[in-house]
């Protein structure tokens, strides 16, 4: 079977886009990308503090023609394991349109999300349930247990526990998977 990039009549394009480099047509098309992506299911829907998360840092659109059919952003966050801060490329908004997916699109926009992260990050993280997906581009599970920095200090999140991955980088090895985790807060989801 021939993948999407073999049968496309025009050939896919990967372009990085800052997120004030946006336009407005191309954050129309991304919202609508994740909305299709993610469906409506209360659980699972991309909604507006999910969009804040991905904005400010590094989009990465895989395009063919002029349809955005694969996003990924990294923003910048500060991790910390076991104390330790580590300034870290955190994955967001991952997402290829429904009709797409398992055409390999997501895995060229995650080869090159890591490649980034490796070049600019300490650390690479990001929260998921698709462990396949991210391991076989060498993301780790994190074992250890999850916090969120708050004003009135460290605060466990153990509904993350098991959904945190991690990439290293030549400045975060060796790192000790099962130490403590713990990301600053932030509105919805923090992780």
């Amino acid at each position: 079977m021939a993948s999407s990039f073999e049968t496309a009549s025009v050939p896919p394009r990967l372009r990085r886009v800052s997120t004030e480099s946006l336009t407005p047509r191309e954050i129309s098309a991304i919202r609508d990308l994740l909305a299709a992506a993610f469906g409506s299911d209360d659980e699972e829907r991309f909604g507006e503090d999910d969009w804040q998360h991905a904005l400010g840092g590094t989009h990465f659109l895989l395009e063919v023609g002029d349809e955005i059919l694969t996003h990924a952003a990294v923003v910048e966050r500060t991790l910390e394991i076991d104390g330790r801060p580590l300034h870290t490329g955190y994955v967001e908004a991952v997402a290829t349109a429904p009709n797409r997916q398992a055409t390999g699109f997501g895995s060229s926009v995650m080869a090159e999300v890591t490649a980034h992260i490796r070049d600019r990050f300490e650390l690479g993280a990001l929260g998921t349930g698709r462990h396949r997906f991210y391991e076989r581009l060498g993301w780790q599970k994190w074992a250890g247990p999850s916090f969120v920095r708050t004003a009135g200090g460290l605060r466990r999140t153990p509904d993350e526990d098991g959904y945190i991955l991690v990439l290293a980088t030549r400045s975060s090895r060796p790192l000790d998977l099962a130490a403590p985790i713990s990301c600053e807060w932030r509105p919805g989801d923090v992780w």
